[in-house]
Order: C-alpha cells, then structure tokens, then sequence
C-alpha cells in the first residue's frame, strides 16, 4: 500500500474526497439502474460493472493525467484546439440517435460500448486555453481588436459548434469563461462587449432555428417547453420534476434505505440527471447534506490549491477547470429539486456515464498536477545538485 501511495502526488484531501464520491455512486446506480433493466434490458448488476469500469478507467486518467507538469496543458490547448473544433462538426453530422430522438451531441465510441459527448472535452480544452492566454498577457495590456482575434474567436467558434446541441453546456462553459477572464485581469469593460455579443448571436440563433425549423429540428422548442414546464405543470420535463419531487418528499430525514426507492421506476434519468432525487429518497436528508458537504469540501481544497499555484497560469487552470465540477453539481441538484429547469447535466462522479466521469477525472487530474508542482518544487530544490540548478539557471 506505501507503494501506492508513494507514487500519488498533489493535495490527499482531493484524492480522498473524489473517491469517498465515487465510492458512494455505486449503490444510487445500481439501485436506479433497475429503470434501465425495464426500458433497455440487461441487468442492474452489468450496469454497476459498467459503471464501476468506467470510474476505475476515470482513476487511471487522474493518476496519468496529475503525473504530468501542468505547464504542458498551455501548449497542448493549442494543439487540441484544431481537433476539438473538426471533432464536433463531425458531431453535429454524424451524432447518434438515443431513445428515437435526436442526440446530435454524442458520437460512439467503437468496442467500448460508450457514447462520447465531445461538448465536454471541448468545454475542458477551452477552459485551459483561456487560461493560458490570460496567463501569457498577465504584464501587457489587453488590446480588444488582439484579443477578439487569439481568443474570442476560437471560443466563439466552439460554442457557436456545441450550441445547436446542447444550450446547457454552451451557457456553462461560457458563464466560467467569464469568470475565468475576469479574474484573470480581462477588462470588465471587454467582458460587458463580449457579454453583449453573446446574447445577440445567441438571439440570432433563435431565430434562425425559429425561421428554418428543419436545419435544427426540436432543440429551441425543446428550451422553450423546458422553461414553460418549468413554470407549469405538462410536459415529459415536468414528469420527471413531479416524481423527483415525489422522491425528495417521501426520503424523510433518513431515508427509505439503499435499494428502496420507488419513484426511480417511474424517473426516465433516474441513474443520471435525476440521480440526486433518488439519493434523498433512499438516504433521506441526512444523505442530501452529506453528498452537498463533500462537493463543498472539493470546492474549498480547489481554492487551497489556486491559493498555493506557484504560477497564474496554474492558479487560472484550476479555477478553470475545478469550478465547472462544482457548478454542474449545483445545477444537477438545483434541477433535480425543482429550483431549475432541466438542462441535462450530471452529477459528477455519481451519476452513470462515460463521458461525464471521464472529463471530470481528467480535470481533477489537472488540480492535482497544479497541487503537485508545489511539492516537486520543493524537492527538486532539497534534492538537486546545486550547480545543476546554477547551470539550468544561466541556460
């Protein structure tokens, strides 16, 4: 077990809290799977394998991905950035088709069995190039024209590719680039324009789908019964609410007890966006609290280690990347307890899915290799030839 362990860089407490997560998933999704058993078949026990390869293979990429030096991310943002961008027009052309409707976000990924939603990986690719171009203009003013051409246009490019499919994700990525952008020294005065040019394509957008419905079949009708049933009663969205709700009522402070929930037979998404409904009814309030304290815990040892970033770069990566985790757990709860409409976002590392624990295990490998160099710093000071680092400092 010291071998292990020798081997694990970076701040403990993560480690431990994103296992205590993934560790806890594993009852809600074999409990909720039995809805699946009914609607697609298999069985609830192939499903809890399935979801407990899918986090051991999310595990693997923390390890690989925190053993890598942060700096390299900058660079390989650029290079992803090429790829991400052919990745999801071929997305929207060849995306599949799940339960009769569709599903233009996802693409399959062959012998694993696995859609792949590639918004995520570009959502996580354009959180570390914003991150890297703040980073590089940290000493130099910000000139509008410049950074609309290095950097606006590239997110532009790619949020204008994952809106047709998915209004959610395109409206998180955006919201932490802002925030990202601001914190990073980004004019407020250029964030007003760039808000200001969103909302216009955005409107653009609409209307165009709204004037040629069969470029984009059913995705802004689908927002507008989304909102509409968010406020009223009617609509498959408000199904899902009211059993949720169902859920969330009848969990008590303690719950009805593992495996015992009854609205996840009737919850279409009971083991993914609704996930967090049929955790309060099966462990009750208590178990509620509980899962919203430990992403608080996450939340607070992402701030210790933007705190400890020894660079900008790192202190932007991990606001970057760490605080969409947080957030679309907050949405995924605010959803599933009806102070949102639904959007479609996961619970991360608990609800079942390949794409959603495997973004989310690479960023939190990102956190980690941030938190890491700190400690390899340190080392590599105690432990290196002096005149090593005399030499490496006059090259």
């Amino acid at each position: 077990m010291k071998g292990i362990f020798k081997h694990i860089k970076g701040d403990r407490s993560i480690w431990a809290l994103v296992a205590i997560l993934a560790l806890f998933s594993f009852m809600p999704v074999y409990s909720a799977s039995t809805n699946l058993v009914g609607i697609v078949g298999g069985s609830t026990i192939g499903y809890l394998i399935k979801h407990v390869v899918l986090l051991i293979m999310g595990f693997t990429i923390i390890f690989t991905v925190h053993r890598i030096p942060y700096k390299y991310f900058s660079g390989g943002s650029v290079l992803m950035l090429p790829a991400v961008f052919f990745l999801l027009i071929y997305t929207l052309a060849q995306g599949t088709t799940i339960g009769g409707a569709n599903a233009s976000r996802w693409i399959s990924l062959p012998f694993i069995g696995v859609g792949f939603q590639t918004s995520t990986l570009a959502g996580l690719v354009l959180m570390v190039y914003t991150a890297r171009y703040l980073a590089k203009n940290k000493d130099l003013e910000i000139k509008f024209k410049e950074s609309l051409l290095q950097l606006w246009l590239p997110v532009g490019l790619i949020l204008m590719l994952i809106l047709p499919a998915n209004f959610s994700t395109t409206a998180i990525i955006f919201s932490m680039i802002l925030v990202v952008s601001f914190i990073g020294g980004y004019p407020l005065k250029y964030i007003s324009f760039i808000v200001g040019a969103g909302i216009l394509c955005l409107s653009i957008f609409i209307l165009t789908a709204k004037a040629f419905p069969d470029a984009m079949p059913n995705r802004v009708n689908t927002w507008g019964k989304r909102i509409e049933n968010f406020s009223k009663s009617g609509g498959q969205e408000a199904y899902q609410v009211e059993k949720a709700k169902i859920a969330i009522a009848t969990g008590g402070p303690l719950g009805k007890g593992p495996g015992k929930s009854i609205q996840k037979n009737f919850l279409p998404q009971s083991s993914s966006d609704f996930i967090y409904a049929i955790i309060v009814e099966e462990y009750g309030l208590l178990g509620a609290i509980l899962i919203v304290f430990v992403y608080f815990l996450l939340l607070f040892r992402i701030f210790i280690t933007v705190k400890k970033a020894a660079t900008i770069f790192g202190t932007l990566l991990v606001i970057g990347v760490g605080l969409p985790i947080i957030f679309q757990a907050g949405i995924n709860m605010a959803v599933a307890t009806n102070l949102f409409p639904v959007t479609g976002q996961t619970l991360p590392l608990i609800s079942s899915g390949g794409t959603s624990i495997w973004m989310t295990c690479f960023a939190l490998g990102m956190i980690l290799s941030v938190s890491a160099s700190k400690e390899e710093t340190e080392e590599s000071i105690l432990d290196d030839n002096p005149l090593d680092i005399l030499h490496e400092a006059i090259d």
